[in-house]
């Protein structure tokens, strides 16, 4: 019985610190974007106490192309410098920097200087910048850093970049921000700062109400979620239980790397005189489709994964986003948070889905991304035709879109998974190129939108309590 009660304790041992490992990574991967998508959920309290008003999303679009600096170093750096640059003293130093940075924008983000033509948001957009440059970092940092984990891990730390988008709606919604009451304009006729609502007896003005607990409240959390990711980090680093998990301690920065597997940490063992295909160049080995990572995929698959890597990227993280309050909000306040909310629960479902389904396969990667464009299609069209889309008079048109937006977000978020597994495998320097791609369409979703939203006006948004469409 005793090496029974043994065995079971190990396996027991065993779990515990795989589910570690498994919590340490994901709450790893919250403190991914978890700072610019707090941002971007608290605007419609923030845009009202400073003098950029609503200018301030055009803005902090700007800000974040502007942030790739970041990300375009690390590229350049393992692109020319291969195995030079540690991935681990960045992401200390680019996560400290966001601990420090949400921290000081709890207490300075009201505060304006004068210069130039007028009182601007000196402080804000400074830490903007910062924080952008953090989280687009990340996407070429802590992916790489996930080589040195075990593979199914990497799923994991997808659902915790999921969650980095979840968790700050969540606490945003608890917040009550953006909750608007239509009431009757005339029952505050006499407090109007005009004529205007004076002569339209009976129309409906909106009113939002005032948030739970104030935006410095907000970035304090936000500033807590940054601890918690450097506290993980460091963790994933240092706690014993966990470098258990490790890959390799042999592992070597760069595409040409030697891994040590310690063969007595395997149930399945086998010595090396067994397997010498696997340590011997000079065996049999198959034959390599191509110079990129282990060479498992032609050139014309790569340019396929990376071109839909982008395409993915540049419809979730910019094209699609920026569009969701006109695809939404004409079919009422309720259906436009819906879709906000379920949408962000819908990406760490995907990759949870993946976590027990990592599927590698090309042609549900296609499928995927061409059942979510279309989708996405619908979603742009709804948009362009706001205030006025289709069915905007029937409940059938705000549960579409609502559903629309959640099987867009999910179809795509199963893409990210799939890609960033097949890239995981191929190697260190996959990943890097993987986050590099990610940011490249982001930036270019950003940049395509940018004029059409910002400068030509192409879309419209009608009152949440007074737009008037034909039947």
């Amino acid at each position: 019985m005793y090496p029974l009660e043994t065995s079971c304790l190990l396996d027991i041992s065993a779990f515990i610190m795989s589910l570690l490992t498994h919590v340490l990574v994901c709450l790893f991967g919250i403190g991914s974007w978890v700072a610019i998508n707090g941002m971007w959920v608290e605007l419609p309290l923030i845009v009202p106490a400073i003098p950029e008003g609503w200018y301030l999303p055009s803005y902090l679009t700007v800000i974040i192309q502007m942030a790739n600096i970041g990300p375009l170093f690390i590229t350049l750096m393992h692109r020319f410098r291969p195995g030079v640059l540690d991935e681990r003293p960045v992401i200390y130093t680019i996560v400290t920097v966001g601990v420090v940075a949400t921290f000081l924008l709890a207490f300075l983000w009201n505060r304006t200087l004068t210069f130039g033509d007028g009182e601007h948001s000196a402080a804000l957009l400074s830490l903007s910048f910062l924080l952008s440059v953090v989280d687009c970092t990340s996407s070429v940092t802590f992916l790489p850093f996930m080589m040195r984990l075990q593979p199914q891990y990497l799923t994991t730390y997808f659902i915790g970049e999921g969650l980095s988008g979840l968790v700050p709606a969540l606490v945003a919604l608890i917040q009550g921000v953006g909750v608007v009451h239509c009431k009757n304009a005339s029952a505050n006729a006499n407090f109007s700062m005009g004529n205007s609502s004076l002569g339209f007896v009976g129309e409906l003005e909106a009113d939002y109400q005032p948030a739970n607990f104030s935006a410095q409240g907000f970035f304090l959390f936000l500033s807590v979620m940054m601890t918690v990711c450097l506290g993980a980090f460091v963790l994933l680093n240092l706690h014993p239980a966990v470098e258990r998990e490790h890959k390799s301690k042999g592992y070597i920065d760069g595409s040409h790397r030697v891994e040590k597997i310690d063969i007595s940490q395997s149930p399945n063992s086998e010595t090396p005189e067994q397997r010498p295909m696997l340590d011997f160049p000079e065996g049999p080995v198959i034959k390599r489709r191509s110079s990129f990572g282990k060479g498992t995929y032609s050139r014309i698959e790569l340019v396929l994964i990376f071109v839909v890597l982008a395409w993915v990227n540049a419809l979730t993280n910019a094209v699609l986003p920026s569009v969701q309050a006109y695809s939404c909000l004409p079919y009422g306040n309720q259906a436009y948070h819906l879709a906000a909310t379920l949408s962000s629960v819908a990406n760490p479902v995907a990759c949870f889905i993946a976590l027990f389904a990592p599927i590698r396969s090309l042609v549900l990667m296609a499928v995927l991304t061409v059942t979510g464009t279309g989708f996405g299609a619908y979603i742009m069209a709804m948009a362009a035709l706001s205030p006025c889309p289709l069915l905007i008079s029937h409940d059938l048109g705000a549960a579409l879109i609502v559903i629309t937006w959640v099987i867009f977000v999910l179809s795509l978020s199963y893409v990210k998974v799939i890609i960033g597994v097949i890239l995981r495998d191929e190697g260190h320097s996959a990943l890097v190129w993987c986050g590099a791609v990610v940011q490249l369409g982001s930036m270019l979703g950003a940049l395509s939108m940018f004029p059409l939203v910002s400068v030509y006006g192409l879309f419209q948004s009608g009152d949440p309590c007074n737009t008037k469409c034909p039947k």
